[in-house]
């Protein structure tokens, strides 16, 4: 019984080499029935492909049972099987019937209008007009609204005619909701099969995010008109610094000639660097740093509002999320963008981590804004300001629903905590 169990461990490579060659075998068979096949079976689907695609799920299943019921009744002899098999198959064929007929139409759809704010109306319209020659026959179109389907019976229609269909948009929610496809249907009434002809691109609807109006230079907190000034010691500015002696390659023009007629040594202006302000907005859409779904909605409208009033301000701004950096050149662009924005799982380890990601490529901030929910602590919102100099100031939006507006300081920087939106504007007055 020992020197047994040896022998077939012996074995076991040897097998395992074996059932390896058999699957490369079998590997290669298949690649080359793939290729031998593969370009016929191509030329035939471009065929069968608008055919078969004809026949819906339930179409397909009578067409298996028919068949099935049809075999089983030759093998067993049972007449009730070939009758129930004659009634399906000949359904199928009464229902290819209604496939045929062509329309001409030209089909519109209108969104009036085409960007509102969560729970404002919103309306769409269905415009179908034949631009055949003849009398269309009644149909039926079909149209995609968002996660829901909306379904139009259309009348005949007679040449150079037109039908309208209204329809209501849901607007509970921030979201781009897509309206379309248009597509026109035939097909049996059973459902068996179904013919579609696709006639409209799909339109979008953006439902921003409900904002709060600021004071005018409110949202930038900046209080200088020509930019901030910087430590850094420059050659040509507008801030005046100091005097010192003249360079070979230096600017005539700024040579302060009264200083050098006094001393005898030609001396010209320094300058204090200054730059136009600039805002960043960094709002974290990970799902951890979130209590619920509304709270995130909350932080999305402080967002909205701090950006639009920048944009009105004439500041330059960038808004940068986990996944995309938004468009700031004009009010309407970074709210239809914020329209986008959805929770997402962890990207990266730390909200650092993440901050300096995003922020690298934009140019260096006077200011900047940290939006997050209520999960993230003082400690997180202290590693993100730590990534930038002494000249940024950096101003943290703690939003937590419900909770009551305040302003800390941790360790110079400050938190707002944020509970509803109607706070943000008196709350931003403190902060001035």
């Amino acid at each position: 019984m020992t020197a047994a169990a040896p022998a077939r461990d012996l074995q076991q490579p040897r097998d395992l080499g074996l059932l390896g060659g058999l699957r490369h075998r079998i590997a290669v068979v298949a690649l080359t029935v793939r290729d031998a096949v593969g370009p016929w079976f191509r030329v035939a689907w471009r065929y069968l492909g608008p055919v078969l695609g004809t026949v819906s799920p339930v179409g397909w299943i009578v067409l298996l049972l028919g068949i099935a019921a049809m075999v089983a009744g030759r093998v067993l002899g049972w007449a009730e099987l070939t009758f129930v098999a004659a009634t399906l198959l000949g359904a199928l064929l009464v229902a290819a019937a209604f496939l045929f007929g062509r329309a001409s139409y030209d089909v519109t759809i209108g969104l009036n209008p085409r960007r509102v704010t969560v729970g404002d109306r919103a309306l769409g319209e269905l415009v179908v007009v034949n631009v055949g020659t003849r009398r269309s026959t009644p149909g039926r179109m079909e149209l995609p609204v968002g996660s829901g389907l909306a379904e139009f019976s259309l009348p005949a229609i007679e040449p150079r005619g037109r039908h309208d269909e209204l329809f209501a948009v849901p607007t509970n929610r921030r979201a781009v909701i897509t309206a379309g496809p248009a597509i026109s249907v035939r097909g049996d009434q059973l459902g068996l099969l179904r013919r579609v002809v696709r006639w409209t691109e799909p339109t979008e609807l953006f439902v921003h995010p409900v904002t709060a109006r600021l004071d005018p230079t409110a949202a930038g907190l900046v209080k200088d008109l020509e930019g901030q000034t910087t430590k850094t010691i420059t050659n040509n500015d507008l801030a005046f610094h100091a005097l010192r002696p003249y360079e070979p390659g230096d600017d005539r023009r700024y040579v302060h000639w009264r200083t050098s007629a006094r001393t005898g040594v030609l001396m010209v202006r320094q300058f204090e660097e200054t730059r136009r302000s600039q805002l960043t907005i960094i709002q974290t859409v990970q799902n951890s740093y979130y209590e619920t779904a509304e709270e995130f909605e909350l932080a999305v409208s402080v967002t909205a509002s701090l950006g639009a009033q920048v944009i009105r301000d004439g500041t330059q701004m960038s808004v940068v999320t986990d996944t995309h950096q938004l468009r700031t050149h004009s009010v309407t662009a970074m709210l239809d963008d914020s329209c986008r924005l959805e929770l997402v799982g962890r990207r990266y380890a730390t909200p650092r981590d993440f901050a300096r990601e995003t922020t690298k490529r934009l140019p260096p901030p006077s200011v900047v804004m940290i939006v997050a929910g209520s999960r993230m602590g003082p400690t997180d919102f202290r590693a993100i300001e730590s990534l930038f100099g002494q000249d940024a100031r950096v101003v943290a939006f703690r939003v937590e629903l419900g909770a009551q507006p305040r302003v800390s300081s941790v360790a110079g920087l400050q938190i707002i905590t944020i509970g509803e939106l109607t706070d943000l504007p008196k709350t931003l007055r403190r902060v001035i």
